[in-house]
C-alpha cells in the first residue's frame, strides 16, 4: 500500500534521533524523549505490555470503546475523516471504524513505517469499503497542510491510549493547539485519558512482573548502539518507573548501575553511579483537570465515558461552545 503523502527519509529518521540523542545526554537531569521508542522491536514490546495483568489502561478503555463505540461514532460524525494519531498496532480501531459509514477516511499517523503498513493492511481487509490514507510522520512536528482534506468531510482526531499523558501539561496544550489547527473550527477531538487512581495500582502498571517494561525501557539503548553507534554497557543500566505524586506522574527512567560513560559521535556523556536518563512521564487527569486542561487550548468537552471503577476516562471534544456534559459508563 503506498502512502499518498511523503514519508519522512531514513537519514532524516536517523538526524533526529542522533540530535535528539546529543541534545538530551547534554541536560541535567538527563533526558530522551519517549517517541524513539517506538521501532519496530520496540513497538512489539509495547504491544506485550499491554497483555500483561498489571497494565490496565488498554483493556480498560478497549472496554469502554466497545461499550460505547456506536455513540461515539454518532458523535463525531459516521462519515468523517477519522485522524488516528500514534495508531501503532491500532488493536482499538475496530471498535469506532466499524460504526463509521462507507463514506468515511481512515487517516492512521504512525512514526514506525513498518507498524503503520501492516497494521493499515489488517484494517482495510476488515474494512474494505473504507478509503484508508496511511501517513508515517511524528504527529509532534506534523505541518498544517500535511493531510489531504475531503470535501465536506468532518476532521476528527481519534488519540486513545492517553498518549497525551507523555507530555507535560504544557506540552499537552500545544499539541492539543496543534490538533484544533489540524481539524479546523469544526473539527473534534475523541482521545483517552488514564485517570489518577492508586499509587500500588500505578507502580505495578509501569513494572509488570514479565519485564516487558523494563525491556522497552532499556531497548533504548539498544536502539543507540544499532542506529547511532553509540558505545555503551546497556547491561549497567536498570529500569525504574514510579509515581511522582507532586507532579502526578508516572516517571520511567534508565539507571546508571556504576560510573560510566556513553560515548557517541565524538562526544563522551558521563555517569555518576545512579545518575538516570529520563525516558518518558505519563500524566494522570482527574476529568475535571482534563477538562480545563483542553480549555486551555480551545477546546470544549463535550462527553465523557469511563469504567465502573473510573480508572480511564475517553472524552470527546469539540471547538464550538460544549452542550450539557454528559458521563456515561
Amino acid at each position: 500500500m503506498r502512502n499518498e503523502s511523503p514519508t519522512p527519509s531514513h537519514d532524516q529518521d536517523e538526524d533526529d534521533f542522533l540530535c535528539s540523542v546529543r541534545e538530551g545526554l547534554r541536560q541535567q537531569p538527563k533526558t530522551i524523549p519517549p517517541k524513539y521508542f517506538y521501532d519496530a522491536h520496540g513497538s512489539h514490546l509495547f504491544d506485550l505490555i499491554c497483555t500483561t495483568p498489571e497494565y490496565y489502561p488498554t483493556r480498560t478503555e478497549t472496554a469502554i470503546l466497545e461499550r460505547h463505540g456506536e455513540e461515539m461514532a454518532r458523535m463525531i460524525d459516521t462519515s468523517c475523516t477519522l485522524i488516528e494519531l500514534g495508531s501503532g498496532s491500532a488493536t482499538k480501531t475496530p471498535l469506532i471504524l466499524q460504526h463509521l459509514a462507507k463514506d468515511a477516511v481512515y487517516v492512521p499517523i504512525d512514526i514506525c513505517e513498518p507498524h503503520l503498513l501492516n497494521s493499515t493492511q489488517r484494517l482495510q481487509a476488515m474494512f474494505p469499503a473504507l478509503k484508508m490514507q496511511p501517513l508515517c510522520a511524528d504527529y509532534h512536528q506534523l505541518p498544517r497542510h500535511a493531510l489531504k482534506r475531503q470535501a465536506g468531510k468532518r476532521q476528527v482526531v481519534f488519540f486513545p491510549g492517553s498518549t497525551i499523558g507523555n507530555c507535560t501539561p504544557d506540552e499537552a496544550v500545544t499539541l492539543l493547539k496543534r490538533v484544533a489547527t489540524l481539524v479546523g473550527p469544526s473539527g473534534g477531538l475523541l482521545i483517552g485519558v488514564d485517570a489518577k487512581k492508586s499509587i500500588e495500582t500505578l507502580n505495578a502498571a509501569y513494572n509488570d512482573a514479565a519485564g516487558h517494561t523494563a525491556a522497552f525501557n532499556i531497548n533504548l539503548l539498544n536502539r543507540m548502539q544499532s542506529e547511532l553507534g553509540a558505545h555503551l554497557d546497556a547491561d549497567q543500566f536498570a529500569h525504574h518507573a514510579y509515581y511522582n505524586d507532586e507532579h502526578g506522574r508516572i516517571e520511567m527512567h534508565l539507571v546508571s548501575q556504576c560510573e560510566q560513560a556513553i560515548k557517541l559521535n565524538g562526544e563522551s556523556f558521563e555517569f555518576a553511579e545512579g545518575e538516570t536518563i529520563h525516558t518518558e512521564n505519563s500524566y494522570k487527569y482527574s476529568a475535571q483537570e482534563f477538562k480545563q486542561l483542553a480549555r486551555t487550548a480551545g477546546w470544549h468537552l463535550q462527553s465523557t465515558w469511563h469504567d465502573d471503577n473510573e480508572l480511564f476516562n475517553v472524552h470527546y471534544l469539540s471547538q464550538t461552545a460544549a452542550e450539557p456534559l454528559k458521563l456515561a459508563r
